[in-house]
């Protein structure tokens, strides 16, 4: 197997990582053992920083020393996890130097293994036959004339009481016949393969701002669209938005389209339902050049139920990377639990991560399910700090997921990991050296839901800004809070499905048909546009790490995602995206995305604005007005839906303050009260003279956000 040079990653390397790191290096169980029986609580900087955690510290503590142990345990040979990760380069199909193709496989049920495919007929021939090596590996090195690129191959796999076709579990490229609908493995293997042309990209993770996509659905056409598509027709437009990072949806290949990409059979390839594994790496090599970090939606939380496609039951063993008896399958998505407890599925997995890492350099992951994979019941608890410690908690799992992030951040430092994670497992994104699980970010989902809570459930009058200050900022500690970077937003692709509705859907309804035609607006559309923008503005301005918005989102997309299936004549109708509607200078569509581009452009034009204080400058619940600042920029929401106010007074540092958004602008779909040019400077009031401050007046009308920027000071 092929050695990597282990990277000095930020978090391995800090002072308290490169003592843990240099430990485990150690590979010396005394060592181990002295430093494990050497650590206490207090050894742990998130234990010091959430005091509230103290009466969980044992267990807290247990956990960091298990994932200890469980790195050591697991490199003592490999020497670390970014070595040890290299299951993708040992295991499947690869030609080598001189022309020759080796193929390995774990299967340790088999008692006979053949490769088949369009080179032998698919016929069990002799000279096709794998052998055992050890440890239940099966190989075989064939002729360079053995197999050729592009062509279709399976395996054909005996066990005691049994046989069937099986696709390699690291197969590379996995593909539909379109007539038969059967799925295979193909060589891939072209005499140019793709090379990146941006060695160098680094993300932009201050603030971190996410495009999330879905390929197949990014074209206005009725059909599945392709990664050669969204390289040439969507990048330029995220990239005009000023999102800092595109997050694919459904790249690891999955036999059911309409699973959304979350139930995975065959875990190293990508999707090619949407073109090729260079198509995919051109696209991801183009996004770097505009300044794009791409991350992957990565499902290591469970997988597809089917034999033939899948892992199911891949050499006679239907427990081979699965949990057995009750825990085998999920009892809410129709589908299979990972074993983690076992060595050789956590390095399946490892190697999976480092995979996409190193062969089509993927900027990081999303881990979908986390929540589900960190409980027995896969559900998570009510938010009280003992479901996070109870007998619930799937410890290999959670040891898991620990390593997982030490590799990624291992073998690449700059990577973004973030967790999708609903129960708020204290630590999540916390580094592992400090007693955390190593997320960079937890996804914030209670946003979302607050939302809409908010608009299914509350009439506008009743809209209360102490409580939406509290649930965007979790009391005001969300700001450089020592649990963690979140990820915030309003809606994603959840939000987005049939069966739920989009927060534009929920605002306008069926208007959206009827009156989002410049000039034909009722008071349904107004309001709706002007809260769309409002909602969107007061969640981005309120991040502590980063903001995700769905592809469409951002214009007010007016359809649902609903798609090919029996129950809608298998149409692709829904499952797609109208850019037409945004570029059609007669509707509306174009002022929400003028406004999603204006948000944008100014929050990545502070400099680490996600760590930037909150200051609360005004919270009147009575005139549902909200008002605070982050660096120079006074962000101001008057959520009241009939009450326009002259000569609003707030009480900011003293200084000339330029409008620098404004959501009544014309150019954003507004009323043009607000007036750009009007001179914004604080009056001069004795009573704070020494504390720098004066009174700045506003005009703010109804259902409006203002932002200002404090530029010279008159004092």
């Amino acid at each position: 197997m092929k050695k990597t040079t282990v990277k000095k990653s930020s978090a391995f390397f800090s002072p308290t990582g490169k003592v843990v790191h240099d430990v485990i290096k150690t590979h010396d169980p005394l060592v181990i053992n002295k430093w494990m029986n050497s650590l206490r609580p207090n050894s742990l900087k998130m234990l010091r920083n959430l005091p509230y955690l103290n009466d969980f510290s044992d267990a807290i503590l247990g956990r960091f020393k298990y994932a200890a142990w469980k790195i050591h345990e697991m490199t003592q040979q490999a020497g670390s996890l970014t070595d040890l990760a290299d299951g993708y380069l040992y295991f499947g199909l690869h030609r080598q130097k001189d022309g020759t193709w080796i193929f390995r496989e774990w299967a340790p049920n088999a008692t006979a293994m053949y490769v088949i495919g369009e080179m032998n007929d698919w016929q069990e021939k002799p000279e096709y036959a794998c052998h055992p090596i050890d440890n239940g590996v099966w190989e075989i090195t064939l002729p360079a004339e053995a197999m050729h690129h592009e062509e279709l191959y399976k395996l054909s796999i005996h066990w005691n009481g049994g046989q069937g076709e099986r696709i390699p579990s690291y197969a590379r490229r996995v593909i539909q016949d379109e007539q038969t609908k059967i799925f295979s493995a193909q060589v891939w293997a072209p005499a140019r393969p793709y090379r990146f042309r941006n060695k160098m990209f680094r993300p932009q993770v201050d603030p971190l701002l996410i495009y999330e996509c879905h390929i197949g659905m990014a074209t206005s056409e009725e059909k599945v669209g392709s990664y050669e598509e969204f390289r040439v027709n969507v990048l330029p437009r995220i990239a005009r938005l000023g999102y800092t990072a595109v997050q694919i949806m459904a790249i690891q290949e999955h036999p059911y389209y309409g699973s959304f990409g979350y139930h995975v059979s065959n875990f190293f390839a990508a999707s090619s339902r949407f073109g090729t594994p260079d198509e995919l790496k051109h696209l991801i090599d183009d996004a770097h050049n505009l300044g794009l970090a791409v991350i992957m939606d990565i499902v290591h939380s469970h997988a597809v139920k089917n034999e033939l496609e899948g892992l199911g039951n891949f050499c006679g063993d239907p427990c081979q990377y699965f949990h057995s008896g009750g825990r085998r399958e999920h009892p809410q998505w129709d589908s299979l639990c990972f074993d983690y407890a076992r060595p050789e599925v956590m390095h399946f997995l490892l190697s999976n991560c480092k995979f996409w890492l190193d062969e089509y350099q993927f900027d990081g992951f999303r881990f979908d399910g986390v929540g589900s994979m960190l409980y027995l019941d896969h559900q998570g608890g009510s938010g009280n700090l003992y479901d996070y410690f109870s007998p619930n908690v799937d410890g290999d799992a959670l040891c898991y997921v620990t390593l997982a992030n030490a590799l990624i951040h291992e073998f690449k430092p700059t990577a973004v990991t973030i967790g999708e994670e609903v129960s708020g497992m204290p630590g999540l994104a916390v580094p592992f050296e400090e007693g955390g699980i190593g997320f960079n970010y937890r996804l914030q989902m209670n946003v979302p839901d607050y939302w809409i809570k908010l608009l299914k459930e509350r009439r506008d009058e009743d809209w209360n800004t102490t409580e939406i200050k509290w649930q965007l900022c979790e009391s005001g500690e969300l700001i450089n809070s020592p649990a963690g970077k979140t990820i915030s937003y309003v809606e994603s692709h959840d939000q987005a499905l049939v069966g739920d509705k989009t927060v534009i859907f929920r605002l306008i309804d069926s208007d959206m048909y009827w009156h989002f035609k410049i000039g034909d607006e009722n008071l349904t559309v107004h309001r709706g546009i002007a809260l769309h923008k409002m909602i969107r503005l007061i969640t981005l301005s309120t991040i502590n790490g980063g903001y995700l918005n769905f592809m469409g989102n951002e214009f007010g997309h007016p359809e649902w995602i609903d798609f090919p299936r029996e129950g809608n004549g298998w149409s692709y109708k829904y499952a797609r995206r109208q850019w037409d509607l945004v570029d059609n200078e007669d509707l509306n569509f174009k002022f929400l995305n003028r406004w999603d581009i204006a948000e944008n452009h100014l929050i990545t034009s502070v400099l680490k604005f996600n760590e930037a204080p909150l200051v609360e400058i005004m919270d009147n619940r009575g005139d549902k007005v909200l008002a605070f600042e982050r660096r120079r920029l006074l962000f101001v929401f008057n959520f009241d839906g009939e009450r326009s106010y002259t000569d609003y007074g707030l009480l900011v540092k003293n200084g000339r303050y330029e409008l620098v958004l404004n959501s009544d602008d014309p150019q954003f779909g507004g009323f043009g009260n607000v007036s750009a040019d009007a001179p914004y400077e604080t009056v001069h009031d004795p009573a704070y003279e020494e504390d720098g401050k004066g009174w700045l007046k506003l005009y703010l009308p109804a259902r409006t956000a203002l932002v200002l920027k404090r530029n010279i000071s008159t004092k």
